[in-house]
């Protein structure tokens, strides 16, 4: 009967230096690092590189208070903004390649707002933009 505790007290040496010595606690460490990175990612993703989504209901509160968007709409409005973002900045892009330069300006995005939005919708975006401008500036 003592022979077989030795071998049991034997093999359990062995076993622990197999194993990490507090176990729970590596593995919760790892898992903690390993669920900061997937939230960090996934927060970067859905705040605003992934969707403009999470803007649309401030805005429609900040201008009607009540109201709420659909999931459809939501999608449509989304794609609708990131097809004129797209359209502005490639529109940008061309103006900075044609003069010749690297460095894209706020004026640069005027001139591509106004050859892409026609209009009443044009200055009010233009308007819009310079106010935003100015507020960052004096904000520094």
């Amino acid at each position: 009967m003592l022979e077989p505790s030795s071998e049991t007290s034997e093999e359990s040496p062995g076993t622990k230096e197999a194993e990490p010595q507090n176990p729970k606690r590596r593995c919760s460490r790892r898992r903690r690092r390993c669920s900061r990175r997937r939230r960090c990612s996934r927060r970067r993703l859905s705040d605003g590189f992934d969707s403009f989504a999470t803007y649309f209901g401030r805005e429609l509160q900040r201008v009607q208070e009540g109201l709420s968007l659909s999931q459809e709409a939501v999608n449509v409005m989304d794609s609708f903004v990131k097809d004129i973002f797209e359209r502005i900045a490639d529109e940008a892009a061309r103006l900075v390649r044609s003069s010749k330069r690297s460095t894209l300006t706020s004026r640069d995005m005027q001139t591509s707002v106004r050859l892409l939005l026609p209009g009443k919708r044009g200055k009010h975006a233009i308007s819009s933009a310079t106010k935003a401008v100015i507020r960052y500036i004096t904000g520094k």
